[in-house]
């Protein structure tokens, strides 16, 4: 980004110009959330507050900005370069999507808004954004309407995709977390959010602000009578293609949704357009259509890319994306990482397309090789339907359609195992689409009006022969350019020059057809030229003259060719709308292609890695295990430098469904439960997987608290930060769900954070029952694997889930107390601490070093867990020097959960810290009366 405001556009103003813009300047309406650019032609300004916004987020230095006006008057302003201002555009609502965009146009005190940009309605910028490939997702906007009774939420969400023209309507249930709502908006790549004007000020609603903020989306308010359902089915009737009927069901069986879907009627203006008539289709959205993914897996999975990666393959998009078509493939891909499947046939297809193209090296070059050629058709097709196509964006769609046939032939040669799909899922659509009726129809039509033979030489014109009118204008023009080369010869001979080297004939803007010859020249025919020509100017490079006969000629060429261009541009105009009929065709193709490059895009990653990835085995969710033979994290092993070494993960249901995984900082914990995570993820969107050998039974969900991220901007602590996340698992996760956590518990005191752990760990293995990698440094916890089949609320809720330890392995040489970590996942609990080894590592004073060691001797005797309940006695014994029995053990963690359960209810996104910290100390207070009589429980106070 530019930095040096000395190569700042100049403020090109007069006093007088400025006093009047000043003026106007200030009459405008306050708008926080708005950025306002004005267009001054060849550069953009910005004023005020915006100024010292961009001065400071884009050009790091408000030594950019300038005083426009004099005195208390004076206005701050900051000019921006054409460059600069795409650049900033991008940002704002690609990337920050916390800010509007308005551009203003005109002069001195008169301004008019011609141009506004929201992150989720893009509208006129989007020739902007499209322009380099930035454009990851396409932007949806989402409207909300909910009641809240009790504790039941009431959700009714509307959403439309303006780039696909896609409406939806859906009304679910959620919780106080907003969890499901948190994960549709996720998995449509929404933007922006419409809520009714006011709904910010109650405290029922602050967490709804907060998971709007975690998932990027921007919050606009509009007024409350805008979300009726009253003429919704009216308005969808001229919008939507489909039968009346269907539509009136359609929003009569969902009027939460159908008044959220009003308000969004009105915000995007759509029913002002009439190239919006007839052309967007609707559909019920279902919650449960694809794994729910909230921002906290997104985050901890590293899905998608940010602006901090330091190489594109700190992400799995980043690694992934490997699409060659011009930014559609791309974005296919992001949308798919968002919406891994569920259903077990899908899954299967995907990966037979990717296995086929994986095994068949020549088929997966050669559709690669021809899908980079494909342009970007949903932003041409945008164009089309939007009027604003030229005869470029349409050769663009014609060189597509004219390779659609080699695509098909390049299919059509593969004979392996997976044909049948192929013709089923491809060729068909093929043949269908190119067929005489559709792109060979669209195809003729371009090669009869475009003058092909000229684009090698960057131009774009109407074939002459496509309209007699026009091949008139062309003749008679063809043949005045042939007296003015007459007149050329002419007057190189009565100058006794030759010509085109020494007498040239130029064509320019200013003077038309002029002879020109260089200064050298000019004294051999001075007399001539002063007697017989009319000089026109003198320059370094030469003379212009020219004669009454090639100023006549001259005169009659410029006015044939503005005749030829008028001419030209009405047939363009007829050319593009006769294009503009064949939109449905080109977007049912850009699906076909962009899926097809996903799964090239899919099959190379899978070939190109140093150790191939391999196909998944895919079982239903209530059927089969999750085994990972010598998987490895795809984004880690891609690291330059980085020798991975591969892990096993068996999560066998009655074995080892929960897992209990403890070792070292350092040692490898948060990678593995990581790399399981993706693993699975990578699998459910139809890839291939970085493992030796993989089975997989589907998750309807990931949930994961990995990391503790402080909030502080939200007034959110590490810890409280830590508690929602975990709250939303407790209430969010089903048996069919995969549970990621990490180092829980680390917000608080040990004992405090322990004990929470512990309850934690037991409502999942008795409650929840999802397979669960749960990496701690409580080692205490691995006593969890002796308790299980002693549920603390009556019989068990299911089959035995099966808790198994695991421990990352470390090395101490017995001589020199040097820590040597292995990387390697194995059965069976870590039977000490190394936190003092780590702190070796990273270099601690030796002092500091020692007396750790000296105080860690006097509070803990870490001794082996053994297999059974009297010899846990007996280490808890040793350990804590306090007795307790199976039955203390059982009856002090049924009173641990209801601590946690009365925590958990707690209302926190309503309290501020001191208030939750005494109904905390409450809580505490009881737990602490219960541990009077209770051993067990005595060893966490």
């Amino acid at each position: 980004m530019e930095k040096d405001d000395s190569k700042l556009p100049d403020l090109k103003l007069d006093a007088k110009q400025a006093q009047g813009f000043i003026s106007f300047y200030r009459k405008l309406p306050q708008n926080a959330q708005a950025v306002r650019f004005f267009d001054r032609r060849d550069y953009y300004t910005a004023h005020g507050d915006d100024a010292l916004f961009i001065a400071k987020t884009y050009y790091h230095t408000t030594t950019a900005l300038r005083q426009l006006g004099n005195g208390h008057d004076a206005l701050s302003s900051v000019s921006i370069s054409r460059n600069m201002f795409e650049t900033i555009i991008r940002n704002l609502l690609l990337e920050r999507t916390d800010h509007t965009v308005e551009l203003f146009e005109g002069s001195g005190s008169n301004w008019r808004l011609a141009k506004t940009g929201t992150p989720g309605k893009l509208g006129s910028f989007e020739d902007i954004l499209f322009a380099s490939n930035d454009m990851q997702d396409t932007p949806v906007i989402i409207a909300l309407q909910y009641v809240i009774r009790e504790n039941e939420y009431l959700v009714g969400m509307a959403f439309v995709d303006l780039t696909k023209r896609t409406l939806g309507i859906t009304e679910f249930l959620d919780d106080s977390q907003y969890s499901n709502l948190e994960s549709a908006m996720i998995a449509l790549g929404c933007r922006e959010c419409l809520l009714p004007l006011g709904s910010g000020k109650s405290s029922d609603n602050k967490r709804l602000h907060d998971v709007l903020a975690s998932c990027n989306v921007l919050l606009t308010e509009k007024k409350k009578s805008d979300f009726k359902s009253r003429d919704v089915d009216q308005d969808l009737c001229r919008l939507v293609k489909g039968s009346v009927e269907s539509l009136k069901d359609l929003v009569a069986s969902s009027e939460c949704a159908a008044g959220a879907l009003g308000a969004l009627l009105s915000y995007t203006d759509l029913l002002a357009d009439d190239s919006n008539y007839g052309k967007f289709t609707i559909q019920h959205y279902n919650i449960g259509s694809f794994m729910r993914l909230d921002a906290a897996a997104l985050r901890a999975l590293n899905v998608l890319e940010s602006k901090t990666d330091a190489n594109k393959n700190f992400s799995l998009f980043g690694l992934m994306n490997r699409t060659c078509t011009a930014g559609m493939g791309k974005r296919l891909l992001n949308r798919w990482l968002k919406q891994p499947l569920l259903d077990v046939e899908e899954i299967k297809c995907r990966l037979d397309m990717v296995q086929a193209f994986v095994e068949d090296a020549a088929l997966r070059q050669d559709l690669r090789l021809h899908l980079k050629r494909i342009a970007d058709i949903d932003r041409l097709v945008r164009k089309l339907e939007k009027g604003r196509a030229n005869l470029q964006d349409i050769v663009k769609l014609y060189q597509t359609s004219i390779r659609l046939p080699v695509i098909k032939s390049s299919l059509e040669r593969y004979q392996g195992d997976f044909s049948l799909l192929i013709r089923e899922r491809y060729l068909d659509a093929f043949e269908l689409w190119t067929d005489k009726e559709h792109l060979t129809k669209f195809a003729a039509l371009v090669e009869a009006a475009v003058d092909l033979d000229q684009l090698d030489n960057g131009e774009y014109m109407i074939s002459a022969g496509y309209d007699p009118s026009l091949m008139t204008l062309k003749n008679e023009r063809d043949e005045v350019e042939e007296q003015i080369q007459k007149v050329h010869h002419k007057a190189a001979d009565d100058l006794d020059l030759p010509v085109d080297k020494a007498l040239k004939l130029d064509k320019g803007t200013q003077f038309g057809h002029v002879f020109r010859i260089t200064k050298k020249e000019e004294p051999k025919v001075r007399k001539k030229l002063n007697t017989q020509y009319i000089v026109l100017e003198t320059r370094k490079d030469g003379v212009k003259f020219t004669n009454a006969k090639l100023k006549r000629l001259g005169e009659q060429y410029i006015k044939l060719s503005d005749e030829y261009s008028s001419s030209q541009r009405q047939l363009v105009n007829r050319v593009v709308q006769t294009a503009a009929t064949f939109t449905e065709v080109f977007e049912v193709i850009a699906n076909i292609l962009s899926e097809l490059d996903v799964l090239l895009s899919f099959s190379d990653l899978a070939v190109s890695c140093p150790t191939p990835y391999v196909r998944p085995d895919i079982t239903s969710s209530e059927e089969g295990d999750i085994v990972l033979k010598g998987s490895r994290h795809p984004c880690v092993e891609a690291q330059d430098g980085v020798n991975f070494i591969p892990n096993d993960c068996c999560l066998v249901r009655g074995k080892s469904w929960f897992q209990i995984i403890t070792g070292p900082n350092m040692g490898g914990k948060s990678t593995f439960i990581r790399q399981v995570g993706v693993n699975v993820l990578m699998a459910q969107v139809g890839c291939f997987v970085p493992c030796d050998q993989a089975t997989i039974s589907i998750r309807d969900c990931i949930f994961a608290r990995v990391g503790a991220g402080d909030c502080q901007l939200r007034g959110v602590s590490t810890f409280m930060s830590e508690m929602l996340e975990t709250a939303a698992i407790l209430k969010g996760a089903t048996h069919k769900s995969l549970i990621i956590i990490d180092e829980l518990g680390r917000g608080t005191s040990t004992y405090d954070g322990f004990g929470l752990a512990w309850a934690i760990c037991e409502y999942l293995v008795e409650v929840t029952r999802a397979p669960t990698l749960f990496a701690t440094h409580f080692h205490e916890l691995t006593a969890l694997a002796h308790s299980e089949g002693a549920p603390v609320h009556g019989p068990p809720k299911g089959p035995p889930v099966g808790i198994a330890n695991y421990h990352v392995s470390a090395h101490i040489d017995e001589s020199t107390q040097k820590l040597t970590m292995l990387y390697k996942v194995e059965e069976g609990p870590c039977d000490q601490s190394f936190g003092i080894h780590v702190a070796e590592f990273a270099k601690f004073p030796e002092s500091v070093v020692a007396l750790a060691r000296e105080k860690a001797a006097e509070l803990e005797d870490f001794s082996p867990v053994s297999g059974n309940v009297d010899d846990l006695k007996e280490e808890v014994r040793a350990k804590r020097k306090r007795v307790c029995g199976p039955d203390d053990m059982v009856r002090g963690a049924s009173q641990a959960r209801k601590f946690l359960q009365e925590f958990s209810s707690l209302p926190l996104d309503k309290m501020d810290y001191e208030q939750a910290l005494q109904e905390v100390q409450k809580l505490k207070s009881g737990l602490e009366e219960d541990a009077v009589s209770n051993p067990w429980l005595q060893q966490f106070f």
